[in-house]
């Protein structure tokens, strides 16, 4: 069930450009990935602790590894027994994704423009692993894009973090192998994906729902990835997930009075979450008359356990209080066809600046420190 190292070349073996070197990037996808063997639960935690958890919680670092060992006890108890020995389909709709975007995108730039998957928190796809690889290849430019999380400005950051740690290690002494750079921080407010969105909606409602509930009583719940409010001075990514709700939202709510948004948060102690909840959302269109409550992932591109298990939870344990109630869990936009080739065309422009632009010589040797004097 674990991917082994010998796996990262094949994955990212591609045919060498017949192009001139030159014209040649590397489009760096980046998501969280997530365990496939549970022996690797601990190492997954303290990572996620080191780079997420640090930001907004009031937790020494010290107690990570212990802290790590114990929520690998609760994870394996959920996913084991409780979801009889379930494994994510993240790392595999994540390399389905990798390649769709890169058989769009090579359909125009050809075989110099490659698309390389990069896991936050699993090896052997770690951003140092990928760039040790994307570098060896000849590449000189590379396009990060995170694509998990769609407000992208507070995770996507831990992202840019493993990739600055990376290239500081593979740093070349006195001029760095990178020559360009370019970055997508996220796509939250994208028409393409907004439209798609509510396109995904109303096709639901049009094949389960129409005909059996007035449009007044159908709740339509938009998960967004939870969000602390205070995150040590980091931007959390909350303003954006609330834009892309509202937008998507206004697309649907002349038709559909009944919609929240429902946060999927981590329920750890001592820190404030993005409220209302996915389960106090439904609770609240219950009450107002919803008799039928679509779960519908909008902040999430790509399925991982939070859109799994922690959907299925609210549901089971909703449908023990409130029978009557239709529930409908909905996929996320995956590899989704009109979703890769979107996805792609986003990153045109960047691609196209990165091959017209000169090449950046970056000496690390120049850097100086400037000291800040205080005049009396």
């Amino acid at each position: 069930m674990v991917a082994t190292p010998d796996k990262l070349h094949h994955t990212h073996e591609h045919l060498p450009s017949q192009e001139n070197n030159q014209q040649r990037v590397a489009v760096l996808l980046m998501g969280y990935g997530e365990v496939e063997s549970y022996e690797d639960f601990a190492n997954y935690n303290e990572q996620a602790l080191n780079l997420l958890t640090a930001k907004f919680a009031p937790v020494p670092t010290w107690i990570y590894p212990p802290l790590a060992k114990l929520l690998a006890l609760f994870d394996r108890h959920e996913w084991g027994h409780t979801h009889h020995d379930f494994i994510s389909p993240h790392n595999a709709i994540f390399e389905q994704q990798r390649a769709g975007i890169e058989k769009n995108l090579q359909a125009k730039w050809g075989s110099g423009v490659q698309v390389f998957k990069a896991f936050n928190f699993c090896a052997p796809f770690l951003p140092n692993q990928v760039l040790a690889e994307i570098k060896s290849q000849g590449f000189d430019k590379i396009l990060i894009y995170p694509l998990l999380v769609v407000d992208s400005i507070f995770t996507s950051g831990i992202a840019i973090e493993q990739v600055n740690k990376a290239l500081a290690e593979l740093a070349d002494e006195n001029e760095h192998w990178l020559k360009g750079l370019r970055y997508i921080p996220s796509f939250y407010n994208e028409p393409e994906y907004i439209d798609l969105m509510v396109r995904i909606v109303e096709d639901k409602i049009r094949t389960e729902l129409n005909g059996a509930y007035l449009p007044s009583e159908i709740g339509i719940i938009l998960m967004n990835h939870g969000c602390p409010h205070k995150a040590k001075g980091f931007t959390s990514g909350i303003v954006e997930s609330q834009a892309l709700y509202d937008l998507v939202r206004d697309k649907l709510i002349n038709r559909y009075p009944l919609i929240s948004v429902g946060w999927l948060n981590h329920d750890t102690p001592l820190i404030e979450w993005t409220q209302p909840n996915a389960e106090q959302a439904a609770k609240n269109l219950i009450q107002l008359g919803a008799k039928a409550i679509m779960f519908m992932p909008i902040g999430f591109a790509t399925e991982n356990h939070e859109t799994l298990l922690d959907v299925h939870h609210i549901i089971h344990g909703l449908e023990k209080k409130h029978p009557q109630v239709n529930y409908i869990q909905m996929a996320c936009v995956n590899d989704n066809a009109d979703f890769l080739a979107t996805v792609a065309n986003w990153a045109d422009t960047h691609i196209a600046e990165l091959l017209s632009a000169e090449a950046v010589n970056v000496n690390p040797q120049l850097a100086t420190h400037h000291h800040h004097h205080h005049h009396h």
